[in-house]
């Protein structure tokens, strides 16, 4: 089992949560509880066990990227996010080398108007700007790290990480050969969670270094537990009418998209849980007979007018 540099044995359990209001110190955002389920805690410490990264899949919305920050939550550890962009390169999440402020400090340096720049100049070391994997591998603390949507990027990115992932280390080129920060080596192996929306095949060399887990989407009884956790709902019985109406259209749509077409998720859900929540008397026998705000659930015009407006064209039983 893998343990940090003070010896303490990792294991994520998922029953460590934060507290109603809690923040995130770093981003002072509202922290939430996780609920994963018990193949998913097992398929986590296997990656902690083994120093593997974790590729997790699952349709969008099924609570993949906010494991990892669960994960750092509970083991009480630091947490890097690095969010893949289309035009993303794997070293950015390394470091990236500001090579044109060293070029006008070089210039400044060279007018003799900047004294400071003429020092700063002269030190390539200081142009390096650690990523989120970067400070990961720096950190003398164990870090989770979450690459999410890893298939948004090139095909060429994941082949790009392979040697950094597997033997956590890379060069940074732009220093000089005697630089501390010239070879980097991971002085303790991050908790490293790869998220991906199956937009992109992966390539089979990056497969073969990750182990796999696919997220399913929550049941009912799951999904009561989430808005449970998540909000002071009052009535049991208004908790049971949203799920069940929430599960009817999710049922709908995936009967006239199929598996692969996009249906509401729980980040819609739970949006929609907060409009709801505070609503007149009247809210159970409107969910019955209305689709509630459906602009808060269906985000194209085609779903707006196939599933939002359909119930109110019903007549009432």
């Amino acid at each position: 089992m893998a343990k940090t540099v003070d010896g303490k044995r990792l294991k994520y359990t998922g029953k460590v949560q934060p507290q109603s209001g809690e923040q995130d110190p770093q981003t002072g955002q509202i922290l939430y509880p996780y609920l994963p389920s018990e193949k998913l805690v097992e398929a986590v410490n296997l990656a902690i066990a083994l120093e593997r990264p974790l590729l997790l899949k699952g349709e969008p919305g099924c609570g993949k990227t906010k494991l990892a920050r669960a994960v750092a939550y509970e083991l009480g550890l630091p947490y890097e996010a690095w969010y893949i962009k289309s035009t993303s390169r794997a070293r950015d999440g390394l470091y990236t080398y500001d090579a044109v402020g060293r070029l006008r400090d070089a210039q400044l340096a060279a007018s003799k108007i900047d004294e400071e720049a003429a020092v700063q100049a002269k030190n390539a070391d200081a142009y390096v700007e650690w990523g989120p994997l970067g400070r990961a591998f720096r950190n003398e603390q164990q870090t989770v790290v979450l690459i999410d949507e890893i298939d948004k990027a090139d095909i060429d990115f994941p082949n790009d990480l392979l040697l950094e992932l597997d033997e956590q280390r890379f060069e940074v080129t732009e220093v000089k050969q005697n630089s501390l920060l010239k070879k980097i080596q991971a002085r303790v192996t991050p908790i490293v969670l790869i998220t991906s929306n199956d937009e992109k095949d992966l390539p089979d060399a990056f497969l073969r270094r990750c182990l796999f887990h696919y997220v399913k989407f929550p049941e009912r009884q799951q999904l009561i537990d989430i808005v449970k956790t998540r909000f002071s709902v009052s009535p049991l019985e208004l908790v049971d009418a949203i799920i069940d109406r929430f599960l009817e259209l999710r049922e709908e749509m995936r009967r006239d998209k199929g598996e692969a077409g996009k249906k509401v998720s729980t980040s819609e859900l739970m949006d929609w849980v907060r409009i709801l929540n505070h609503q007149d008397d009247e809210i159970l026998s409107k969910l019955k007979t209305e689709l509630l705000y459906p602009g808060v659930l269906l985000k194209s015009w085609d779903d707006y007018r196939r599933y939002g407006e359909q119930m109110r064209s019903q007549p009432e039983a």
